[in-house]
């Protein structure tokens, strides 16, 4: 009897797993008690078809002419349709240079769209077109109810534009990685979703959706070593859509700037200073090399040779993380800094009142 429990134990956790294949049964009228090979097969339908169907033809080929020649492409995806216009978000990297943008829709077709606005930091741009022409608009949901685990896929134009539509499917890796770009020869930080779904150039820009068919993300960076797969990362939707209507309107999203010259505290003896000694206390940091007269450091009254090791109670890993976690507040807010100052720790209060592009 307690065979036959075991038994129908399996089949309802293979029935459950939803595998085809052969299981091994201990056998109730076999005295040995050995295995017995019984042949079932179990078949499942784990197909996403119905969910693909609810965002595939919201996505382009962005193709990125510069001089009337095709300088590069990416992927984007219709996430509204109003009035006389469909709108695209895609990366700003795919759009970046461009003199002229034609989007290669689901069915072929190319269309005109114009750039409306973009942010290099966070590697956004919308784009426009006419609303005649838009196939489907993608259904936008909520990456933070997203949990490491969770069926993925994307939708993009990996490698070739001969393989514009490729569907790839994964999981979520990880949640609120917070990862370092550079561009431009800076640094900075962003959040991204870790997913193992295949993404290669020309994915950036696409969609990242969940298994109700909604977009939670959009694809941006893909880690390229020959040692590594199965990385990739997406922004999560709710940051695109934070600034939205900025980008819409082609505005310059405001974020703040505090008037100080950094440099991060494990280049220190690369720079050469041998006169500033730290503390072998201090694992990471920014250390002040100047600051702006009259700027919200200075009034705050940061100095040369501080080193930032806390904003707000986070520690401060480097200048592009003290860039990230600075850009995470508004302006006006105030933060607290926690410094070190010739060996000793203390607390100043930032108030955030200037913003780039602003002069001092």
């Amino acid at each position: 009897m307690r065979e036959r429990i075991v038994n129908i134990i399996i089949i309802l956790l293979v029935l459950a797993l939803g595998v085809t294949g052969t299981l091994y049964f201990m056998d109730g009228n076999n005295e040995s008690g050995s295995l017995v090979k019984k042949n079932v097969t179990i078949t499942s339908n784990d197909s996403i078809n119905e969910s693909i169907d609810k965002v595939y033809d919201s996505v382009v080929v962005v193709n990125n002419y510069q001089g009337g020649r095709l300088a590069g492409y990416g992927s984007g995806f219709v996430y509204k349709k109003e009035g006389k216009y469909g709108y695209i978000l895609t990366n700003n990297h795919v759009v970046d240079g461009a003199s002229e943008i034609k989007l290669t829709l689901s069915s072929g077709e190319e269309v005109d769209a114009k750039v409306l606005g973009t942010d290099e930091y966070m590697d956004l741009a919308v784009l426009r077109m006419d609303g005649d022409k838009v196939l489907q608009v993608a259904e936008i949901g909520d990456s933070t109810e997203a949990k490491i685990g969770d069926t993925v896929f994307t939708v993009g134009t990996p490698v070739s534009t001969e393989y514009a539509g490729t569907v790839t499917k994964g999981i979520i890796s990880g949640e609120n990685r917070e990862i370092t770009v550079s561009n431009n020869g800076s640094s900075y930080m962003m959040e991204a979703i870790q997913i193992d779904a295949s993404i290669n150039p020309g994915n950036s820009g696409g969609p990242l959706v969940n298994i109700n068919g909604e977009v939670i993300g959009i694809n941006s960076v893909k880690l390229v070593e020959s040692s590594i797969e199965g990385m990739g990362f997406a922004i999560p939707i709710e940051v695109a859509m934070s600034q939205i209507d900025s980008l819409e309107k082609g505005e310059a999203i405001e974020r703040p700037v505090i008037g100080v010259a950094l440099y991060d505290l494990d280049s220190l003896p690369l720079l050469g200073y041998s006169d500033l000694r730290i503390d072998d206390s201090i694992k990471s940091g920014v250390i002040v090399d100047s600051v702006e007269e009259g700027s919200d450091a200075d009034k705050a009254g940061l100095e040369r040779n501080d080193i930032i090791v806390e904003i707000d109670g986070t520690t401060v890993k480097n200048s592009a993380h003290l860039k990230y976690l600075l850009y995470k507040h508004n302006i006006g807010d105030t933060v607290k800094l926690t410094i070190v100052r010739g060996g000793n720790e203390k607390e100043l209060t930032l108030k955030l009142t200037q913003r780039i592009g602003d002069s001092n």
